[in-house]
């Protein structure tokens, strides 16, 4: 079933008549037709960059690619900048923040919507890192709603350029990284989209503890959010939401649960720590992410193609990331026509192939 999704921005019938390339016969117009109203082919615009889909959201082939504004696919893991710095990196551009008694903003890339259950994530053994819905026993995963609470409860996301190293056991947790880029929620009132770039102001951070790994949860806000300017700690933001952080270890432990999981645990009893030890850890997974793309760590099957590293031996052109995504592309329209062909060689009314 294919649904139809509004405003296209590119063509979808001529984006797939191209992809199929050798399987276009006339009897393959029927698929076209079906394949165009789908609008498989998407692209919408970020601030500073743009995303592509590939197939239809809520399935397990659905994907969200990163490019930059000159067109060039990106890793949204390695190639966007951890600091949204004030100058403009290769390729790569950066949106020029007013800075305040030089507070420093990081980018974000936003993964899942407040207020929503669908788990979207970094695909961090994929080629060129897009954003998926994860799968567990190949099903679709969802979070489930802990009363009272809707989804997730922050805009959700990850810092890019940095990586909790699983073979490195942390000083205070006693416990490794959990092998993804460390974990951010935005607690900004804007409700943002998966596969947005902001940039947010760091505030503190939760060690929460998940199954024996160490997957630290940094408490941010977006740097464009009104109440930005006057929230600067922890402190601030248990004076001004009174209940916030606590809704945040309740939903942090409880979230598992549904799944037949025991409750979560946190380092330092649940204490969140204040934003300079956030920035510190912060930085020391960045360190651990730059040893990755380097090639001076075990890469735990990490896949670290990127177009922006120069000291990277992972470092590829900008066509061979296009290639990555092109072939993504022919495959998806492979399984779109032989799932049609299927359908059509059952119907007893219509004899295209």
């Amino acid at each position: 079933m294919f649904i139809m999704r509004p405003q296209p921005l590119f063509s979808a019938l001529g984006s797939l008549v191209t992809g199929l390339g050798g399987f276009w016969t006339p009897g393959y117009k029927v698929v076209l037709q079906a394949a165009a109203a789908s609008n498989l082919y998407h692209l919408r615009k970020n601030m500073h960059y743009q995303t592509e889909d590939r197939g239809q959201p809520n399935t397990p082939e659905y994907r969200i690619y990163f490019k930059t504004t000159e067109g060039n696919f990106i890793s949204p893991f390695h190639d966007i900048p951890l600091i949204a710095e004030t100058k403009q990196d290769v390729d790569v551009p950066v949106k020029k923040l007013k800075m305040k008694d030089n507070e420093v903003y990081y980018n974000m890339v936003v993964e899942v919507s407040r207020w929503s259950n669908a788990k979207m994530e970094i695909a961090t053994k994929e080629p060129l890192n897009p954003i998926k819905q994860d799968l567990k026993k190949g099903k679709l995963r969802y979070v489930a709603n802990i009363f009272p609470h809707k989804g997730y409860i922050w805009n959700y996301g990850a810092l890019p350029q940095t990586w909790e190293d699983p073979n490195h056991k942390d000083k205070d947790t006693k416990c490794c990284g959990d092998n993804d880029p460390i974990d951010v929620c935005d607690i900004g009132s804007q409700v943002c989209s998966p596969g947005q770039v902001i940039q947010v102001k760091v505030l503190g951070i939760l060690a929460l503890i998940d199954e024996g790994e160490t997957d630290w949860k940094v408490i941010a806000i977006n740097a464009e959010d009104p109440e930005a300017t006057h929230l600067n700690s922890i402190e601030d933001v248990r004076k001004s939401r009174p209940g916030h952080l606590e809704a945040t270890i309740d939903w942090f432990r409880k979230y598992k649960i549904p799944d037949g999981k025991p409750e979560n645990q946190f380092g330092f009893n649940g204490q969140f720590k204040d934003k300079d030890f956030a920035v510190e850890i912060i930085m020391s997974t960045h360190e651990h992410w730059r040893a990755l793309v380097q090639k001076q760590t075990n890469a735990e099957g990490i896949e670290c193609k990127n177009i922006t590293c120069c000291e990277s031996p992972f470092k590829c052109s900008a066509d061979e990331a296009r290639d990555v995504v092109q072939s993504v592309r022919l495959d998806m329209n492979y399984k779109i026509s032989t799932a049609f062909k299927g359908r059509l060689k059952n119907c007893n009314c219509c004899h295209v192939f």
